[in-house]
């Protein structure tokens, strides 16, 4: 089925007046995802296997809350309803192989009248394709601005038998019948609309049409040829004036560079660039997005916007103002944006699913940097041991020296000696150490210094998260039991504010929440000074320290010891005291 299909989409056509026709452009991402369940990988490729707490989880940030055109929650609807039940899709799918994952996204999306109907209508010419039931489901986003499906397909054949999809059909075949549907209701593409949206695309900041057709064109001429009747592609001809446009572009990026008028060099980098430049775009909306689901986007300036990935070097202090999918939401990386208590809002990702399990939008959290450790791995301490003065690390001789005690020990020598062999090759294709033959290493005096800088670089920093708390400011204020604020206002190391955004929203709490405390009598407070001193007789400061949000402090009648805590209800200053 697949190889009868056009892998163009179509191409141009002409009606009998002559005029050129093209079919509509749809994006078809697509990811077959291992399932803990029958014919579980091994090997290799285990590490790919997704768990059955991460297909929950997948299913739950596709319908989370803002997807849907009126900002609501996703809906969960298959061929058989608008209203299907995903869990029960989940748990059918539990000893499945596989799943399937597919975005379709129209180009002429906003145009369609039914987003749901064009994706069943796709789904019934699948199982004719493919000879066979599909059960699946899909959630509609239109949270962007191009409306797009998200489709899961189980791995399973109608009759119960592990459902194999051919790579041309996956890779071509979708969105050939996708586009089949949207040019059924839509019409083809004339010419002047497909050149209206080529123009749209020459400002771009991310990989676009127009700079394929360039680096296509320069990889097979070494150059790009924009200068008037040169070259014979009808493909360059007929975009000259917006690939030139584009071209600037590019060399605005520093991506193209014109060696004289009309020819252009573009950079080996484009396309990688790019696609990293779009990605950063993508993310920028996204938490532009989170701000303004919260009505803080007037108030925090994008010149703030910290984008983490998934390396912080930091630590971080905010509000959680959004929790999803990170990406193009295919995988089952997640991704937070936190507003912080520094000014700036924070854009992290994780791969750890269950990292985040109890944290939710607009609690208080902490992320805290694992750095790598700074100690020679013992695997390098015994090769320098091994390699001595000459510097020659012979796996043959290391071997005969453990051979004896590892066997008392009932260890496996050999599989010792294989173990330091492949760090050796790690290390080698780095620089680090030379391979002479198959028994001598040359080795350097400084492996152990080498091998820990090896390690950071190669080690993606992650971070640990903390919940401070699941109370917003407004609600800790009024509190009767202990919150955060109370330990930030008692403990010696507060977090470090910075008055604008969330930091100055906590600092004014703080002075609000220590004005409550003496209204409540568990406080008193020097009116010049603006200081609060726990009343003796009432409460331990450090309830308040270890126990936030935990028990109320009014019944809890414990003396504070001698020479109670003090401080300040306002800045920086006031937590210092």
């Amino acid at each position: 089925m697949a190889a009868g299909l056009p892998k163009d989409g179509g191409g141009w056509r002409q009606d009998s007046n002559g005029i050129r026709f093209r079919s509509r452009r749809i994006v078809v991402k697509a990811r077959v995802v291992k399932l803990p369940g029958r014919g579980k990988a091994s090997g290799r490729g285990q590490k790919f296997v997704t768990t059955s707490k991460a297909v929950d989880a997948h299913l739950r940030y596709l319908q989370r809350d803002g997807v849907t055109t009126d900002g609501e929650k996703g809906r969960v609807y298959s061929a058989f309803g608008d209203e299907a039940d995903g869990k029960d899709f989940v748990e059918r799918g539990r000893g499945d192989r596989h799943q399937f994952r597919f975005i379709v996204a129209p180009e002429d999306a906003a145009e369609m009248e039914d987003l749901r109907s064009f994706t069943r209508d796709l789904m019934r010419q699948m199982e004719a394709d493919l000879d066979t039931r599909l059960d699946w489901i899909a959630v509609d986003h239109h949270n962007t601005g191009h409306p797009h499906s998200h489709v899961l397909v189980r791995g399973v054949t109608g009759d119960g038998k592990i459902l194999n999809i051919a790579g041309d059909y996956i890779a071509h075949g979708i969105r050939h019948r996708a586009s089949e549907l949207v040019e059924r209701e839509l019409g083809l593409q004339s010419e002047i609309e497909v050149a209206r949206k080529l123009a749209n695309e020459v400002g771009a900041e991310r990989l676009t049409r127009l700079d394929r057709m360039l680096i296509a064109e320069q990889q097979e001429h070494d150059l790009v040829d924009l200068r008037p009747n040169a070259g014979d592609s009808y493909t360059i001809s007929s975009n000259r004036y917006l690939l030139i446009d584009r071209a600037k572009k590019l060399e605005h990026f520093g991506l193209a560079n014109e060696l004289e008028p009309g020819r252009w060099f573009i950079s080996d980098r484009a396309e990688s660039t790019l696609r990293a430049l779009g990605e950063r775009n993508d993310i920028i909306k996204t938490m532009h997005r989170a701000l303004e689901e919260h009505g803080l986007a007037h108030e925090r300036s994008a010149a703030q916007y910290v984008l983490h990935r998934q390396t912080i070097t930091e630590p971080v202090v905010g509000r959680v103002l959004a929790k999803g999918l990170a990406g193009d939401e295919m995988i089952d990386r997640l991704s937070l944006v936190v507003d912080g208590v520094d000014g700036r809002t924070h854009y992290v990702e994780t791969a750890d699913a269950a990292k985040l399990n109890d944290v939710q939008r607009g609690h208080i959290v902490a992320l805290d940097p694992i750095l790598p450790k700074e100690e020679p791995r013992a695997a390098d301490r015994n090769i320098s041991i091994v390699a001595g003065d000459d510097g020659v690390y012979r796996p043959s001789r290391h071997l005969e020296a453990i051979r004896e005690t590892f066997l008392e020990e009932g260890k496996d020598p050999d599989a010792s000696v294989r173990f330091h062999v492949r760090r050796l090759e790690a290390l080698r294709r780095a620089g680090h150490v030379e391979r002479i033959d198959e028994d001598h290493w040359r080795i350097p005096k400084d492996l152990a210094e080498r091998g820990i800088a090896h390690d950071a670089r190669n080690r993606g920093k992650d971070f640990t998260i903390r919940v401070l708390s699941r109370l917003d400011l407004e609600a800790q204020i009024g509190s009767d039991g202990a919150t955060w604020l109370d330990r930030e206002l008692t403990v010696k190391n507060p977090v470090q504010l910075v008055r604008s955004g969330f930091g100055l929203d906590v600092d004014n709490a703080l002075d609000k929440r220590a004005t409550q405390l003496v209204r409540m009598g568990h406080a008193e407070r020097d009116v010049t000074s603006r200081t609060i001193t726990f009343s003796r007789g009432n409460v331990d400061p450090e309830t308040f320290r270890s126990d936030p949000e935990g028990s109320t402090p009014s019944r809890q009648r414990r003396s504070p010891p001698a020479g109670s805590e003090s401080c300040m209800g306002d800045g920086n200053a006031a937590r210092e005291a």
